[in-house]
């Protein structure tokens, strides 16, 4: 039960941190967003490390180093995906990419399930496909090319949180420290290259290192669900953040929460329920 209310609590803060920093991004070049949302959420990560403790050994290092890389060509593969469109189609195509692989991993490393969860667990995943869809997802067809990078994209999200899961259980923050380091580098180093391409637009300072915070939260959250449950669970809820993202943005935006959604987010509350009897 403790594993899945940190895995909801991930959920939610993803889904605050995406909102976030597409709104941010509305105002500048995305990379320009990003170069403020990563030394943000390095320095809550840092922030954490006097309280939770690290230990940078070989384990923590290496598995960190590993996510830092898959969160990069995540982001990278995503913002790409999702330029190409359409939308409604490659989005549930990553998220169910993301929430599935994990699961996979899980349950080739020995993890069982009770009969709750194995109908909880392919629920939460049609809820993730749901709740990502939106309106009118039936409406285009994507290309080759957009289908290969959105499934690139969710299995280099689903790494990310594969490696976090990896990393040695007594190692504190540390893998978040060096994952977070390892892409804020390849981020900043990518924003050099491409500086002539990210206009004169200045980052909505605040937005950028807010939605940065959430994400560090998020990941921390995931850490600390993936240590102490399953992760075929843990992930599944994870994948769940658009939930968070649909529902703020109905709050916030006042954008409309379609009907097949609506289905998602009911189907969510069952999976979670079901899982919660596991």
């Amino acid at each position: 039960m403790i594993a899945l209310l940190l895995a909801l609590g991930s959920s939610l803060a993803y889904g605050c941190a995406d909102l976030l920093g597409g709104l941010g991004a509305r105002k500048a070049h995305v990379l320009r967003t990003v170069m403020v949302a990563a030394p943000a959420s390095l320095a809550v990560e840092l922030l954490l490390w006097p309280f939770l403790g690290a230990s940078f050994d070989t384990g923590a290092l290496g598995w960190g180093a590993a996510s830092g890389v898959a969160s990069a060509a995540a982001f990278a593969l995503l913002y790409r995906t999702l330029a190409i469109g359409p939308m409604n189609v490659l989005s549930p195509v990553t998220a169910l990419v993301s929430a599935a692989l994990p699961v996979a991993v899980g349950l080739l490393q020995g993890e069982h399930l009770a009969a709750a969860g194995m109908i909880g667990l392919p629920l939460a995943l049609v809820a993730v496909v749901l709740i990502s869809a939106g309106h009118g997802a039936g409406s285009a067809r994507p290309s080759a090319t957009a289908l290969l990078l959105a499934l690139g994209a969710g299995a280099a999200i689903a790494l990310q949180l594969v490696f976090l899961h990896q990393a040695p259980s007594d190692s504190g923050v540390a893998p978040l420290i060096i994952g977070r380091a390892v892409s804020s580098a390849v981020t900043l180093a990518a924003a050099g290259l491409l500086r002539r391409r990210l206009g004169p637009e200045r980052p909505a300072y605040a937005t950028s290192a807010a939605a940065g915070a959430l994400d560090s939260v998020a990941n921390l959250l995931f850490l600390l669900a993936a240590r102490s449950g399953d992760l075929a669970v843990v992930a599944v809820i994870t994948a769940l953040y658009p939930a968070g993202t649909v529902l703020l943005a109905r709050g916030v935006l006042a954008e409309r929460v379609h009907r097949g959604q609506l289905v998602g987010l009911g189907t969510a509350a069952v999976a979670v329920s079901l899982l919660a009897l596991t």
